[in-house]
């Protein structure tokens, strides 16, 4: 065990050592050669973590549904404790976009992993989970899909089917 007053000699006989130039080593040490110390890393505050979040399209996938299909911002993701599976999106252009409101067209969620077709329901007061109005440019829009037994879970990959409108391959959230 170290005895405090050993340990105070001996900080004390290094901070002279090094007042006089000379490093414990017995090498020179010049006012020039000295370099300032690093700056202290700033704190990150534990709010600031990120989460990984994979890419949802692979390549050129969401360009193809901005030029083609007039939307970006897929995601699908699942809502109400994984009871309903939310697809939504962003319309860039109404005009190419119309199909996906389009109340005649009948959309599926298509989970092929787990062999299932998901539709949307309709409810007595409410009617069909789906927003099914023209479509304005710069505005999202939302589709749920039914996931009674909860089949379908994070991660897992889905298609989505609205018409002649196919997305595949999407991860839910």
């Amino acid at each position: 065990m170290v005895c405090k007053k050993n340990v105070w000699n001996l900080t004390r006989t290094a901070a002279i050592a090094l007042l006089a130039g000379i490093a414990p080593g017995g090498m020179f040490v010049s006012a020039q050669e000295a370099q300032p110390a690093p700056p202290a890393p700033k704190h990150v505050a534990a709010t600031t973590t990120k989460h990984y979040r994979p890419d949802p399209f692979a390549g050129r996938a969401s360009k193809y549904y901005s030029l083609v299909w007039g939307i970006d911002g897929i995601r699908v993701k699942t809502a109400e404790s994984g009871e309903l599976i939310r697809f939504s999106y962003e319309v860039l252009d109404p005009q190419k976009a119309a199909m996906l409101n389009d109340k005649k067209n009948e959309p599926k969620l298509i989970a092929p992993d787990a062999g299932l077709v998901l539709v949307i329901p309709s409810l007595e007061k409410v009617g069909q989970l789906r927003q099914s109005s023209t479509p304005i440019a710069g505005k999202s829009y939302w589709m749920a899909f039914s996931n009674p037994h909860r089949n379908v879970k994070r991660g897992d990959r889905v298609d989505v089917v609205i018409g002649s409108f196919h997305a595949q391959g999407l991860i839910v959230e």
